[in-house]
Formats: structure tokens, C-alpha cells, sequence
């Protein structure tokens, strides 16, 4: 049985930089990954139109300024075979292959009390131990496929986005499907509607969408922005979501409605989550001002799509504009003007089954070549529930979250010693490798005060989780983002058990999150029992 010190499961953005830091500290580490290689999400999402909705530079790591000086973004939002390059690079670079296990599904991690050892089983039958588990396993992970009979029935090409085949998927001329209108269906759709024979796109509800406006980087504005690495880093530490861009600081009632249009018309049309983020800031908290600014989103659309009843179609009527992560598009609205797509309301006419030839709704048979599946991901519980997870007395990860994730901090589970989360529940998100490097350094530093302190365990103490998911659920309260069903409330109707609103992300800013981890750090990791 092999033993390592510390054992770290995922090999995306969050497993590559911790354990590098765990690499710098000479700790006896290894990374366990499921896939046939480094990246996570920029390894298994190869659709076409797969890209950042961040800025790129914001995007990558920041602990390194050879990195930083000798990486160019070619893209304003870096697609995905430039981005998985990018990890690789950074891998190698850094000598990290050598700590990194591939094709190794983790199947069961058990907690031995006795030996104050995790336990943990692979998909080949292969036994580790490790003294410190961290769950670096991604937020959207786990794909969901929709419940339909005759899947397995279809003769053509079927498979779900995060899935998409490596070898090159040939769509011209062919008769295309794609189940699903989330972010990542908007990206596909806008991207492959010019390139098939026909796509014919199933929508069960629509979502708000706006412009990337993506474009080149010059090698004179990729030198400017290596000048403003630490300027472009401070502004991303202070914003709530960890991008660039931050909230218009006028009250929206404060200006007039001919000021919020012009200021509206000046964001739709730049770069990237401007319209979301630098907008005011009752958009999030206020119905009225949520849903001018949402029918001021409307009319943009409804300008962009000849059809107006296909315009109406593809307006969202059950939640506005905002309250979820705004999926960024381009050419997605145009492509419903091109004669080879048709939209397909399932709300109307339901999906029925899949056939041999293609797909059934309640109305008529569809035939196809490919089916695509954009039907999402049991998100950011989902991969921990993929686990066969067990601390004290054996109790069970998924029965103690049965009705909702329990942390501290988001970093720890109560009764699971020294078990990690990387980017799990309760943990601030948004531009995710700017919160991934704090809390990969946040960990790091607790393994070395335990390591000059001769202390092996820690367990978060029962009080904290319940002081920390109790304010968890505090900062929550007010958001219109809790007032909708999406998977950032726990919601996917293609997961059994999963119809309930939860509260799954913290949800007041990055910056008063790391103010909380730091606090803790200050009264000698206070909320943690070590031992």
C-alpha cells in the first residue's frame, strides 16, 4: 500500500497550484486524476466555442512573474485549446508531471481513526494512504445527461458537451441537435450554426445572454498588459467577484433613466461580464430596478433575431437578467436568423424519447446525425457525491450534506480530520483562479503550522460549521440569485434529489471572504480543533 503525506484528487487549475506550493514546501505529495491528463475543465470540455468568460490575463496564475512575462494571450477570452496549452506549459515549466497520476479514479476515501490515515481505493484496484486529503474535483465536474428512454438506441453520434470526442467531430453537411440553452448549449450553438447542414436546438427554458466581444491581443497591448500585472491583480483582489470589473458605485435611483440607458448601451457593447458587474448594484437585490434593466436586455435581443415570435422564445419570463451567471455569447442570438436552425420549445411540445434516428417530442419525430447534449452538471456537490467519502464512525460525506453542504469556511467538514476542499461549497467564486490561488496558500499555511507545531490533526469544531453555514445562509438573504432555481442554488431537475434551493456559494464578495480566513489565521486557526 502506498502512502503519501498529503494526496491531492484533480489535476485542473486548483490540483496543479497546490501542488506546486506543496512541491516548494518538500512535502511527500501526489495528484490523483481521473482523466488521461493535467487541465480539468480545459481537459474534457472540447466543444466547439468552449472559452473563458473571464479576461485571460485575469485568468492565469499570478505567482510567478516569469510566467506572467513570458505568456501571451492571444485572445481577449482565451478559447480552450490555447488555455489547456497554457496548464500544460505551466506544468512542465514547473516540473509538475512527476507528482501526477493519470487515467486514477478515486472511488472511496475513508478516514482511520486509529492510525489518523485516509484510506483510499482507485478504479484499478489500487490502495493509497495519505495523512492529508485535498478535494480539488471542481466545481462542474459530474455531467448530467437528460432522463430520457432510448439513449443508448440512437445510431448516429450522441455524447454530452463534456464529453465531446478529441478526435475532430465532422458536422458539415450533417443534421445536428443540441439539447440545452445554458452557457455552455450558447456557446456551442453560436459557434457551429454556420459549419452543419441543419441544427435544430431544444430549448426547455431560455437564459439572458450578452456579447463577449471578444477579440485579439496585440503584442503591444499583451506588453501593456505585463506592465499592469500588479495593478490588474489589485483590482481583481478587491472586487467581489475577483474580475475586473467593478459595480457602478451610483445609486440606480440616484441618476436618471436616460443616464442608466446610456450607461447600459456603453456596456452591452464592451468586453466580457462589464454589462453584469459594472452595473449598479440594486440590479442584484432590487425587483424593480432588476427588471427595468432585464427588458432593457429584452429590447437588445429582440433587435438582434428577425422573428419575432422566435424572439419572444428565447427571452427568459421566470427570472432576470443577472441573477445567475450571465452566460456570455457571440453570434448565439444571430444564429437563430440563419434558414438552417429552428428552434424547438420543449416547455410546449416535450421531449418524448431518443430514437434510433433521432429524437421524439409529443408532437413529431426529428431526425438526426449527432445529438449533442448541453444539459449541464451536478454542480459543485456533485463530484463530492461521486466519492464513496467516510470520516469519524464511519459516517458518510453525502448523508451528512443530505440536506444541504455543512463547512467551515468551506475549506473543512466537521467529523472528516484533515480533508481539504479546493472551490467546494460555501467558498467565494466568480473569476475562480483568483480565489483557487488564495486558498491553496490559505491550506498551505495551516500544513506548516501544524508541521512547526508537531500537531497532525485538524477537524473543524462543530460550532464553527454551524456559525459559518448559519452565515452563509445570512449573506445569501436579499440576493435575487436565491430566489431562483440554477446550479448555483442547488437545483438540476436532470438530478434525482436535486429539485431544492440550497444555499451553495458564499455569496459577500471575495474580499470579506478572505477577510473571515484571515481572521481565523490571527486568533491561531480558531474554529479548527488541532491535535
Amino acid at each position: 500500500m502506498k502512502h503519501h503525506e498529503v494526496i491531492v484528487i484533480g489535476a485542473g487549475v486548483a490540483g496543479i497550484y497546490q501542488i506546486k506550493r506543496l512541491a516548494d514546501l518538500g512535502i511527500d505529495a501526489t495528484v490523483l486524476e481521473a482523466g488521461g491528463d493535467l487541465g480539468g475543465t480545459w481537459q474534457w470540455n472540447r466543444y466547439p466555442g468552449a472559452r473563458f468568460d473571464s479576461e485571460s490575463y485575469t485568468y492565469g496564475y499570478s505567482f510567478s512573474r516569469e510566467l506572467l512575462d513570458e505568456w501571451h494571450w492571444k485572445e481577449r477570452f482565451s478559447g480552450q485549446p490555447e488555455n489547456l496549452r497554457y496548464l500544460n506549459h505551466v506544468a512542465d515549466k514547473f516540473g509538475l508531471r512527476q507528482y501526477m497520476q493519470f487515467n486514477c479514479r478515486v472511488e472511496a476515501a475513508h478516514y482511520d481513526e486509529a492510525q489518523n490515515l485516509w484510506h483510499l481505493r482507485t478504479g484499478d484496484g489500487r490502495a493509497l494512504t495519505c495523512r492529508f486529503l485535498i478535494l480539488t474535483l471542481g466545481l462542474l465536474s459530474i455531467p448530467t445527461l437528460p432522463r430520457l428512454e432510448g439513449m443508448a438506441s440512437f445510431k448516429g453520434q450522441s455524447f454530452h458537451t463534456f464529453d465531446w470526442p478529441h478526435e475532430p467531430v465532422e458536422m458539415a453537411g450533417k443534421r445536428v441537435a443540441v439539447i440545452g440553452t445554458g452557457a455552455t448549449g450558447i456557446q456551442v450553438i453560436g459557434e457551429i450554426a454556420d459549419k452543419v447542414g441543419d441544427l435544430t436546438v431544444f430549448q426547455r427554458r431560455p437564459n439572458w445572454s450578452a456579447p463577449l466581444n471578444n477579440g485579439p491581443i496585440s503584442d503591444a497591448e499583451m506588453a501593456d498588459i505585463r506592465r499592469r500585472y500588479d495593478e490588474i491583480f489589485a483590482t481583481c483582489a478587491r472586487t467581489p467577484g475577483g474580475f475586473e470589473h467593478e459595480p457602478d458605485r451610483r445609486g440606480f435611483y440616484e441618476v436618471t433613466r436616460e443616464e442608466r440607458l446610456a450607461l447600459w448601451d456603453k456596456l452591452y457593447d464592451e468586453r466580457g461580464f462589464g454589462i453584469w458587474l459594472r452595473n449598479f448594484r440594486e440590479i442584484f437585490t432590487d425587483e424593480k430596478a432588476n427588471a427595468e434593466f432585464s427588458e432593457y436586455i429584452a429590447g437588445r435581443i429582440r433587435r438582434r433575431i428577425k422573428d419575432p415570435k422566435v424572439a419572444e422564445k428565447l427571452i427568459p419570463r421566470d427570472h432576470g437578467f443577472g441573477v445567475q451567471r450571465v452566460p456570455m455569447e457571440t453570434n448565439y442570438f444571430e444564429a437563430f436568423n440563419r434558414p438552417n436552425v429552428r428552434l424547438v420549445d420543449i416547455s410546449e411540445t416535450p421531449l418524448v424519447r431518443v430514437t434510433e434516428t433521432g429524437l421524439r417530442t409529443t408532437e413529431r419525430d426529428y431526425e438526426f446525425d449527432i445529438i449533442v447534449y448541453a444539459t449541464g452538471f451536478d454542480a459543485i456537490t456533485g463530484s463530492f457525491d461521486r466519492i464513496d467519502i467516510r470520516g469519524l464512525g464511519g459516517r458518510k460525506l453525502k448523508d451528512k450534506w443530505a440536506h444541504g453542504p455543512q463547512t467551515f469556511l468551506g475549506v473543512q467538514v466537521e467529523g472528516f480530520p484533515n480533508m481539504f476542499m479546493l472551490m467546494g461549497p460555501h467558498t467565494a467564486l466568480g473569476n475562480i483562479p483568483r480565489s483557487i490561488e488564495y486558498n491553496v496558500e490559505w491550506i498551505r499555511d495551516l500544513l506548516g503550522y501544524m508541521d512547526e507545531r508537531g500537531l497532525s490533526v485538524a477537524d473543524a469544531r462543530r460550532e464553527a460549521v454551524d456559525e459559518w453555514t448559519g452565515f452563509v445562509k445570512k449573506k445569501g438573504e436579499g440576493l435575487l440569485s436565491n430566489e431562483v432555481d440554477s446550479w448555483m442554488t442547488g437545483v438540476n431537475k436532470n438530478v434525482a434529489g436535486r429539485h431544492k434551493r440550497t444555499f451553495m456559494a458564499y455569496a459577500g464578495g471575495a474580499p470579506k471572504y478572505r477577510q473571515k480566513c484571515d481572521e481565523v489565521v490571527a486568533q491561531g486557526y480558531d474554529g479548527f480543533t488541532l491535535a
